[in-house]
């Protein structure tokens, strides 16, 4: 699993592509990502299946924040994103929420001025 982070130009926005490996997948039909970003909604943003077996989807976020979100697999298994930036105890059940920060720090500013050339 991954978490690659991409700025706009003004530092305001934050695309995450958000990718779940084959052997996290365990040959998954379905996986959805639900988090803060989408009121934890387990069918709105379903993700897609590439030929190696990944699943991935893109989301902009606003730049700044801290999203919690977790991956459902197959409509049934909730499983964090091992690579997430950090862990969240999740309030309403025994588990951990997995949390992408999208705060602007001194390296993505650098390669934000490097794109602007």
């Amino acid at each position: 699993m991954a978490l690659k982070k991409t700025f706009s130009k003004d530092k305001k926005k934050c695309t995450v592509s958000f990718t779940v490996s084959p052997e996290a997948a365990q040959n998954a039909k379905t996986i959805n990502i639900a988090g803060d970003f989408n009121s934890w909604s387990s069918t709105d943003t379903p993700m897609k299946k590439g030929k190696e077996g990944e699943f991935s989807v893109k989301l902009e976020l606003d730049a700044d924040k801290e999203y919690q979100f977790r991956y459902l697999i197959d409509g049934h298994k909730w499983e964090n994103d091992w690579k997430a930036d950090k862990y969240i105890p999740a309030p309403y059940s025994n588990a951990d929420n997995s949390v992408v920060v999208t705060k602007v720090t001194a390296d993505t500013a650098q390669s934000v001025k490097k794109e602007k050339k």
